[in-house]
């Protein structure tokens, strides 16, 4: 796993081989973030990102400079991982939380510029994760949800997806308000 641009460019980050993580790959990270460098400044945005895993997104979007990301993950090694490598890399504004994602989204009141969903691809209420972000007003005016997913879903009667992109087997689909 590496940091593709920012300050870390290059950087090669190695999490515990025992995570129960499916890692997005680098060629659906590098499409995606080049989409979202034409369309948004990075050092103006507050971030969400769920089910963060190894913190692959995570770390991305500190790379690049945003002023806040915060990641939900319910594994404590993967909390863990995140933690110690933010540390490392002397990331402070990464804020990294233990929590069930659904509970996470359905509790507190703050919004964020763009969140970004990973979920497990077999993941039980998986479609959900839209209506959540939005019925709990999770996204500023304006603000971006990615949901990461399989071909398998498909989210194309939502009335507010505006796109979805496919890297290889990674599909990345768009809602905005």
């Amino acid at each position: 796993m590496r940091i593709i641009s920012g300050i870390y460019k290059g950087k090669r980050l190695n999490p515990p081989k025992n995570l129960p993580v499916r890692p997005t790959t680098d060629f659906a990270k590098e499409g995606l973030f080049n989409v979202l460098q034409n369309q948004l400044y990075f050092d103006e945005l507050k971030v969400l990102d769920l089910f963060a895993g190894t913190g692959s997104i995570t770390f991305e979007f500190a790379s690049r400079g945003c002023e806040q990301i915060k990641c939900v993950d319910l594994n404590f090694k993967c909390v863990d991982f995140i933690r110690k490598t933010a540390k490392q890399l002397n990331f402070e504004n990464i804020i990294v939380f233990k929590s069930n994602v659904f509970k996470y989204l359905g509790s507190g009141k703050e919004s964020f510029d763009l969140i970004f969903a990973d979920p497990p691809y077999d993941l039980e209420n998986l479609e959900s994760i839209p209506d959540l972000v939005f019925s709990n007003n999770k996204l500023n005016e304006d603000g971006l949800l990615i949901v990461e997913h399989s071909k398998k879903t498909d989210f194309s009667e939502h009335d507010k997806l505006i796109e979805t992109r496919r890297y290889g087997n990674v599909n990345f689909s768009f809602f905005k308000e």
